[in-house]
């Protein structure tokens, strides 16, 4: 009886499917910083691995790329394929998405999913990083699991669609916070029963008084009435991208995520809201890795049990 085949899954993004052919294939890693990059190569035919200090600068990379594979064409090996591997951080994708309009297989390796030592005190340099990175990335090349876990690099524009989901979850931070702070500064004069949510709560501060029968101090009321206007603008940023996504699906209601966000916005207890985060956040990016989705959905353990040992955008 023939066994079934088994199917390999769709986003498997825990090991590479392409077979690693060392000897005609330019690996390199880089350390990014604010201001400069740590590179760091593997070059076919070339004993010592190099290591080169750049600015930011993606020319200055490339240029580096091309030296090195001159390097490894003089010794013979004529070089088929530049890999190049970096950590997810505060550049984003756009360096992967630039490196791969030239011709250059760019990854980009969920930085939580690389093993790291449990010493207390181990020591970390940006050298040590890229070694650690190599190794890494060579046993994911290799096609072996457990190395490390890749990031689905999005598009300009799936990336600017996350945009309004984020702005709003930070704004709804911010408000509570400065809720928090003017509850705080009452607080300290002695005076909890006050909300300052209240819409005419403005109005009502000059009024209130201390357990000690005194007015709020001029620098305090001045501090609250300053928090009120901050908190009120930030109801109105919120208001704005709310009314910019309602318009948006009005105009283009069959529009690629759109149609899924008005679909989830008819499941009873799933607004329009939450449904466009579903879909800009999870389904857009993980649609094919059902287990981010089981761990979205708290349906699964969290970190992923198939990344322990190595391991989020």
């Amino acid at each position: 009886m023939r066994k079934p085949k088994q199917r390999k899954p769709l986003n498997d993004l825990s090991r590479s499917l392409a077979t690693l052919d060392a000897n005609h294939t330019l690996i390199a890693v880089i350390e990014m910083g604010q201001k400069s990059w740590l590179v760091a190569g593997i070059v076919p035919g070339v004993e010592r691995q190099p290591l080169k200090k750049l600015d930011t600068d993606e020319n200055a990379l490339l240029k580096l790329f091309e030296r090195w594979r001159m390097e490894a064409e003089k010794t013979g090996h004529k070089i088929k394929r530049i890999t190049v591997a970096f950590e997810a951080g505060r550049d984003g994708f756009w360096l992967a998405r630039w490196l791969r309009e030239r011709g250059i297989e760019a990854h980009v390796i969920h930085a939580s999913s690389v093993a790291v030592s449990r010493e207390h005190r181990r020591a970390k340099t940006d050298r040590l990083d890229t070694e650690q990175l190599k190794r890494a990335f060579l046993g994911w090349l290799r096609g072996e699991r457990d190395h490390c876990k890749m990031v689905a690099i999005p598009t300009l524009a799936e990336e600017d669609g996350k945009r309004p989901n984020r702005e709003r979850e930070s704004l709804v931070g911010d408000q509570g916070r400065i809720v928090n702070r003017m509850k705080a500064a009452l607080a300290r004069l002695g005076i909890r029963n006050f909300n300052p949510k209240l819409k005419k709560a403005a109005e009502r501060l000059g009024g209130l008084r201390t357990p000690e029968d005194e007015p709020i101090p001029p620098n305090t009321l001045a501090e609250l009435h300053r928090d009120m206007e901050r908190r009120r603008l930030v109801i109105d940023q919120i208001r704005q991208i709310e009314d910019a996504r309602l318009e948006r699906l009005k105009q283009a209601p069959k529009d690629g995520p759109n149609v899924m966000v008005r679909l989830l916005a008819r499941v009873i207890g799933v607004g329009i809201e939450t449904a466009d985060m579903l879909v800009q956040e999870v389904l857009s990016r993980n649609l094919r890795d059902r287990r981010a989705v089981a761990r979205y959905a708290g349906l699964t353990g969290s970190p992923d049990p198939a990344t322990l040992g190595c391991d989020v955008a």
